[in-house]
């Protein structure tokens, strides 16, 4: 246990040494990363809200609007299918509840209207996979009548991807931002708790986060006169919005959209050949077929530009479009073209959002916080360290030697991954001290035994270390057990604290049994100790 191989020696050194060097840029001011060479790393460890300000928003998500909205799509899908041949003419709709009622011009199409509609229910499961339950019913309560409601299974799972799709939603907008390390987590049943450390501008966040971006592309309807439609004749299937233009402050649009943002593979902010702000976008294969057949149909029409039930723009096709790209313009200046860009790209939210709560956590709290732990931390150092190096002499030395390089790696590990550092991290962090000394603890207990039952200094040292492996080995593994039920389960300080806990149980591994054994196999060969002071 006391021989190292050379590549063993040059193994623990080097990555001892590699954690360092990941380490140092945290411990470097701003003005000291700049100047290091560029080869080195010069990322230092990220700091949670806690330690470094930032912005704490709690939004609620509107579950309703968004069972309406299904609601609304499945009439219109349902009208759709039976369109097709041989045709079934609807009478009428109407929507109530959670049921879509629809009644047919002839009772005899009933069987028939049954058959279609009942092929738009989908299969609804769980985490643990299909449950065999549909998301609808389609029943016919008379003839002529014809009910699709939406199942209570149907309700749930709808309600369950609206919050994990409005999280990733808001995720990949802020990350598009270039913000690191921001925290989006579901609270409740209908509730997202958003945090982003070092945001200087929550006013901005706040409006990209609320806004729902959904982006549809509506041909304008001009089969009645604006001044009708203000008085409330709007045709079936069409609908009147409000528009971007003070000349025309509304614009009558089919209801059903001719393509959909979903298609959208990129957005960038630009400028035009004037020098205006504008957006340019790219739809995918399937935007851009869907794209250029309606441009083709429609030459000399117009075609609106719909962003969250607001028309920003509705130009004339003025040739087919057929390269699947187009650009939206419009009163933008930079910054509000690169956030609706930002918006396009991450895609829109399946459900509006509220802030119900706003906080911003200050800077000077945040290196309160900072050096509070920070002193803690060398105080738990200090303590430990000391009582170690007295206790247990030079074997203590080595000891805290390997405690410093542990924390170095630790540290490191952090920056290199990327991970975040908070208040509970630093309490890992603290308990991490206490567990690689707690392996150099048993270590040299075991060594006392066999100094005692007349053992050599080397026998002594020899059977430490092989006799207390698996004890070392068990105590880590269900501790990181521990660690990986707390991240799976926890919230957001229970997870940070996770992290640094499971990264400091293999630091603490590789530095008290592999680098503190490497310093006193080389003491040991070096000096040559005819006893062990303990």
């Amino acid at each position: 246990m006391l021989r190292f191989a050379w590549w063993k020696t040059m193994l623990v050194l080097g990555l001892v040494g590699l954690g360092a060097l990941f380490a140092l840029p945290t411990a470097l001011s701003p003005a000291m990363r700049a100047q290091l060479p560029d080869f080195l790393p010069s990322v230092p460890i990220n700091l949670g809200l806690d330690l470094q300000g930032g912005s704490h928003l709690s939004l609620e998500v509107d579950l309703e609007a968004a069972r309406k909205e299904r609601l609304e799509l499945l009439a219109d899908d349902a009208r759709t299918r039976l369109r097709d041949k041989p045709l079934i003419v609807l009478a009428d709709r109407s929507i109530s509840g959670n049921v879509v009622r629809l009644r047919l011009k002839d009772p005899a199409d009933s069987a028939a209207a049954l058959t279609r509609l009942r092929a738009l229910r989908n299969p609804v499961g769980n985490a643990l996979g299909a449950t065999g339950a549909f998301d609808s019913d389609v029943t016919s309560p008379s003839p002529g009548v014809i009910e699709i409601r939406v199942t209570e299974a149907g309700i749930e799972d709808a309600q369950r991807r609206t919050m994990s799709e409005s999280i990733e939603v808001i995720r990949r907008r802020i990350d598009q931002l270039g913000t690191r390390e921001t925290s989006v987590q579901r609270q409740g049943e209908t509730r997202i708790i958003v945090q982003v450390p070092g945001e200087s501008d929550p006013a901005r966040i706040r409006t990209l986060i609320e806004t729902t971006a959904k982006m549809t592309f509506n041909m304008v309807d001009e089969s009645v006169s604006l001044a009708d439609a203000q008085n409330g004749v709007v045709p079936f299937g069409a609908k009147l919005l409000p528009t971007d233009s003070p000349g025309e402050p509304f614009l009558v649009v089919r209801a059903r959209p001719a393509v959909t943002g979903e298609e959208l593979v990129d957005a960038q902010g630009g400028f035009s050949q004037t020098g205006e702000a504008n957006v340019t976008f790219r739809f995918n294969g399937k935007g851009a077929r869907a794209f250029g057949n309606v441009s083709s149909q429609n030459v000399g029409k117009r075609f609106a530009i719909v962003l969250d039930e607001r028309i920003i723009s509705a130009p004339v096709i003025n040739e087919p479009i057929l390269g699947g790209s187009g650009q939206i313009s419009g009163n933008f200046t930079t910054e509000t073209a690169n956030d609706l860009a930002v918006l396009l790209r991450a895609g829109s939210l399946p459900a509006p959002l509220k802030v119900v709560e706003s906080r911003t956590v200050g800077a000077e709290l945040g290196a309160d916080s900072v050096r509070a732990g920070f002193i803690s931390a060398l105080i738990a150092l200090g303590l430990v360290a000391g009582f170690i190096l007295l206790v247990y002499g030079v074997l203590g030395l080595f000891a805290n030697l390997g405690l410093i390089a542990n924390i170095a790696l630790l540290i490191g590990l952090m920056a290199g991954f990327g991970a975040t550092l908070t208040l509970p991290g630093i309490a890992g962090i603290i308990l991490t001290m206490g567990m690689a000394v707690d392996a150099n603890v048993l270590v040299y207990e075991r060594v006392r035994e066999e100094i005692r039952n007349g053992r050599s200094p080397v026998m002594a040292l020899e059977a430490g270390y092989s006799r207390t492996f698996l004890t070392i080995f068990d105590a880590n593994i269900t501790t990181l057990l521990a660690a990986a039920i707390m991240f799976y389960l926890g919230s957001g300080p229970v997870k940070g604290f996770a992290v640094t806990l499971s990264l400091g149980i293999f630091t603490s591994v590789l530095t008290s049994f592999w680098f503190v054994r490497l310093l006193t196999a080389t003491w040991i060969h070096t000096a040559r100790p005819k006893k062990l002071a303990l």
